[in-house]
């Protein structure tokens, strides 16, 4: 029997792991399409975005795992039956739950694992990839100059480069900033740099000109070799990383700091996503009892189960469903939460429940032609 729960075991380990790599590459390529716009825009090289890209793996991961075991468990369990290999068990003697506990096996460890990702690999993970989505948004070069354009960061200034390459040098640079005094400044430089001095940034701009009109009308012009153009003025320095409710570990969500006014404003949606990380990995069972149920729920058929099988995927479906609903509505009242937890396991119970209940009437129905065939003897 333990040959029979390993080979049961293996063949449905391969195409779940086959469909797991390929709806997490499909979900990853729609994800990173959005991160790189705003990489190439922010002047970033490939291993920012790379980095990026796989810091939103957990997630995605997280996110296609029912859908991957349910799909895989289809197809391995209809072609078991269709070549009539469980029939095979069922005819040696093992039960139902015998046949089906390599699923679940399978089905219990992929469920540990997403709850290991929810709790742990997840945060740790969108904590960096907002960190290094925040350095992108704030770099200062990509912030002051856009390659080809002319900009204005900050009010009264202006700013156009013709090239930034690779290792920060500036070409062709124009900078035009308006005084509150009615005078201006223009600066033209042949390349610049961003540096930092004792802590502050600073724009050095080399072999240029600067032009000053006074706000009497007259016009200083004076050449340099080396000159430094002060930032300090169009930083916003109090831009800080903000870690949304999917960046924060189970025990920020579950017992937020309500002494923080983001948190108290928040504290329902905390409350919801923390309830969420403990929900999700339910429905890598329900999506595999439902498996199990359009395959095993019914009477053999040589013609296949494609009619069970659309069922169990519509049912599927409407159960994830309203499951981001009621993450959704746990957002406005905290008692909806509830039903995070009883969607998934209500449908695994309805299924499983189907299951035994095919196995017990067939287990009748063959009792009765036994003695139908006893008597007529």
């Amino acid at each position: 029997m333990r040959l029979i729960d390993r080979y049961l075991l293996r063949q449905l380990v391969g195409p779940t792991l086959w469909s797991v790599a390929a709806a997490a590459a499909l979900a990853l390529l729609s994800t990173s399409l959005t991160q790189l716009d705003l990489i190439v825009s922010g002047g970033q090289n490939a291993l920012v975005f790379l980095k990026a890209t796989a810091l939103a793996m957990p997630q995605l991961i997280n996110m296609v795992l029912p859908v991957s075991v349910f799909v895989a468990a289809l197809v391995t369990l209809n072609r078991l039956q269709t070549d009539q290999e469980l029939a095979v068990c069922f005819a040696g003697g093992m039960s139902r739950w015998r046949v089906i506990s390599p699923a679940f096996r399978l089905a219990a460890v992929l469920t540990l694992a997403s709850l290991m990702i929810n709790l742990w690999v997840q945060p740790t993970a969108h904590r960096a990839m907002r960190e290094v989505l925040f350095e992108v948004r704030t770099n200062l070069v990509s912030s002051l100059i856009r390659e080809g354009e002319f900009s204005q960061p900050a009010p009264g200034l202006t700013v156009y480069a013709q090239s930034v390459d690779r290792n920060g040098e500036i070409r062709n640079l124009f900078i035009h900033r308006s005084k509150d005094d009615g005078g201006a400044t223009t600066y033209t430089a042949d390349t610049g740099r961003l540096v930092m001095k004792d802590g502050a940034p600073i724009l050095r701009l080399f072999r240029g000109s600067t032009q000053e009109l006074s706000p009497e009308g007259v016009l200083n012009y004076l050449t340099f070799d080396d000159y430094p153009f002060e930032l300090n003025t169009f930083i916003r320095t109090e831009e800080r990383v903000h870690f949304k409710p999917s960046d924060r570990y189970l025990h920020e969500l579950l017992f937020p700091d309500l002494t923080q006014d983001w948190e108290t404003r928040n504290v329902k949606k905390l409350y919801a996503e923390g309830n969420a990380r403990l929900a999700t990995p339910l429905y890598v069972l329900t999506f595999m009892a439902l498996a199990v149920w359009a395959i095993l729920g019914g009477a053999f058929s040589r013609l296949g189960y494609g009619r069970r099988i659309a069922l169990a995927g519509g049912i599927a479906a409407v159960t994830r469903i309203l499951g981001f609903i009621a993450v959704s509505a746990a957002e406005s009242d905290v008692w909806i939460n509830i039903l995070q937890y009883l969607i998934p396991l209500g449908c695994m119970a309805w299924a499983l429940r189907v299951v035994f209940r095919q196995a017990r009437q067939g287990s009748g129905a063959r009792g009765r032609r036994l003695a139908s065939a006893g008597v007529a003897a």
